[in-house]
């Protein structure tokens, strides 16, 4: 269905890809994973004609449809619904041709193929879309322009998941959305009838979802026929196959130089030595398809602090007088390590910031029984670091009067090497912004730290180094994430935040993930039996 053939890109003449090939068939379900500037993006620009290549070929089916969430959603009156619904340009040319059209035979035609589409039930599916990804009953009708970035893109997403193209390209879709959602979107895409090629450093995500993994590394790709798991098995069992084959042939190589040495000036050895000069010359080096080392997070330790850290007694929170959390009876010990989860917009960031005290009670009492620091990530301050300066500059202020040794010694325990702590923070990447966030909050030894959706511009291999930095770190942590391997490596409280409160939950991440689909699933059905009924009521009044 979607070929490629030796194809070439160049950014600024410096080569991001060279020389890829691969074949996606109908149906299947794959990922497209590397690090992060490896070009998958810019691999998909090219499948979707943004971009064009410097060699190579892209071939598709005529007449076959591909799709990308949209980067740009427009600010408009009308309800989000009626968004998702006109994202369908065939469906809604087809039902304002119906209004329109004349001829009988048209007219036919048009309604045989509103059939096709399912038409009479577009809307229960488009509720049903956006109820999976977190919009309740009221907010799929308010107007698109009310809803917030972050939501805009779940509207794109929407969309694009409502139009249901014949290859459906997907570039980090769980970005801007909670842990209910993920799980949601993961049914979803396992159930798609269309092909799906996926960009995500979500390793859950993929796992669940796609039975081949192209891996993108040094400009070139190599396909992997199993899920990410397998990937990495096979990757590493390659890799070391690799060194195993390195270190015998530079053991042949010695052998032979050590020959060479010892009768290079012998004439009788003569015909031998040239034969093996030969020979050497011949057998190159093999060359490591390593990539590049994984950068470090560590985090400072803050000493031993008694418990409680903080306990709320009968707290209520919320802004402008508007409470969106009550009856809040929470402690928080030094040895916790909670997962906050429950749907966004249910209060996680503001239970986060009560717990971090930048938002005050609106009743009752916060305590706090220690003198110690908070860390609170919170991805509004990748925002707020100063564009001009570089993370040296950063770090330096914060560590007023430390030698510049030290300043890049503790820059380095968060992966920064001198050349990047010298970039301008412009420059650097997201991910590269979220480690020195890290730095710049742990620099203090907080015996708490708040992450609130850490993840989201780190790449796989940056998500284990912080998985591994939170495992070492002695202190508290309480995590906002949509990120299941996060929470499942390092949480062993999971607390809810729901119906404006906040309750621990009985049971592992596995258990949460089925009451959560459960919930979902039966919403369905409910409202695939409305849309039934809705169809079923049309049709009697026609008749």
């Amino acid at each position: 269905m979607l070929t490629i053939q030796n194809l070439s890109y160049y950014i600024g003449g410096k080569k991001l890809l060279e020389g890829v090939s691969l074949t996606l068939a109908a149906g299947k379900k794959a990922a497209l994973v590397g690090r992060n500037g490896a070009g998958k993006s810019s691999l998909f620009r090219l499948i979707l004609g943004e971009a064009s290549s410097d060699g190579g070929e892209i071939s598709l089916p005529r007449g076959l449809s591909i799709g990308r969430v949209s980067q740009h959603t427009p600010d408009q009156d009308g309800s989000i619904t009626d968004f998702v619904l006109g994202s369908h340009k065939e469906l809604a040319h087809l039902l304002q041709e119906a209004e329109e059209a004349k001829d009988p035979y048209r007219i036919a035609e048009i309604h045989a193929r509103l059939g096709e589409l399912d038409a009479y039930s577009a809307e229960a599916r488009v509720g049903k879309i956006l109820s999976g990804l977190g919009f309740s009953n009221e907010e799929q009708s308010q107007p698109l322009r009310k809803f917030s970035g972050g939501w805009k893109k779940r509207v794109a997403l929407a969309a694009i998941l409502f139009w249901s193209p014949d290859i459906l390209l997907l570039d980090e879709p769980t970005n801007h959305l909670d842990l209910e959602s993920t799980l949601w979107l993961i049914q979803y895409i396992k159930g798609y009838k269309g092909t799906v090629l996926l960009i995500s450093h979500d390793k859950h995500l993929i796992n669940a979802v796609v039975d081949q993994v192209y891996h993108l590394n040094q400009g070139k790709i190599t396909l992997y026929n199993g899920n990410f798991t397998f990937f990495e098995n096979k990757r590493f069992e390659q890799l070391q196959a690799q060194q195993s084959q390195l270190a015998k042939q530079e053991a042949q190589k010695a052998h032979m130089q050590q020959f060479i040495d010892r009768f290079r000036a012998k004439s009788s050895k003569a015909r031998l030595v040239q034969s093996r000069i030969k020979a050497l010359a011949r057998m190159g080096t093999i060359q490591l398809q390593q990539d590049d080392p994984t950068l470090p997070i560590t985090f400072e330790n803050p000493g031993i602090v008694a418990p409680p850290l903080i306990t709320l007694d009968k707290v209520s929170a919320g802004y402008d007088g508007k409470i969106v959390l009550q009856h809040l009876n929470q402690r928080i010990d030094p040895d916790d390590r909670i997962a906050l989860i429950g749907r966004n917009g249910n209060g996680k960031t503001t239970f986060a910031k009560i717990i971090a005290g930048t938002l005050k009670p609106l009743s009752g009492v916060r305590r706090v029984y220690d003198n110690f620091k908070i860390g609170f990530f919170q991805q509004h301050q990748l925002e707020s670091l100063r564009a001009a300066q570089s993370a040296f500059e950063h770090l330096a202020e914060k560590m007023h009067g430390k030698a510049p040794t030290e300043v890049r010694a503790y820059l380095g325990r968060f992966g920064f090497t001198r050349e990047k702590a010298d970039l301008a923070v412009q420059h650097l990447s997201g991910g590269e912004k979220t480690r020195l966030n890290f730095a710049l909050l742990c620099y203090d030894k907080p015996a708490l730290l708040i992450l609130d959706e850490p993840t989201n511009h780190l790449d796989i291999e940056a998500r284990e180094a912080l998985v591994l930095g939170l495992n070492e770190y002695e202190g508290a942590v309480m995590l906002i994430t949509h990120d299941w391997d996060l929470l499942n490596l390092t949480a062993n409280k999971l607390w809810v935040v729901e119906k404006k409160s906040v309750h621990p939950f009985a049971g592992s991440l596995e258990d949460y993930q089925q009451d959560v689909l459960g919930i979902r699933l039966n919403k369905k059905e409910k409202d695939m039996d409305r849309a039934n009924a809705i169809k079923e009521k049309k049709r009697k009044k026609k008749g």
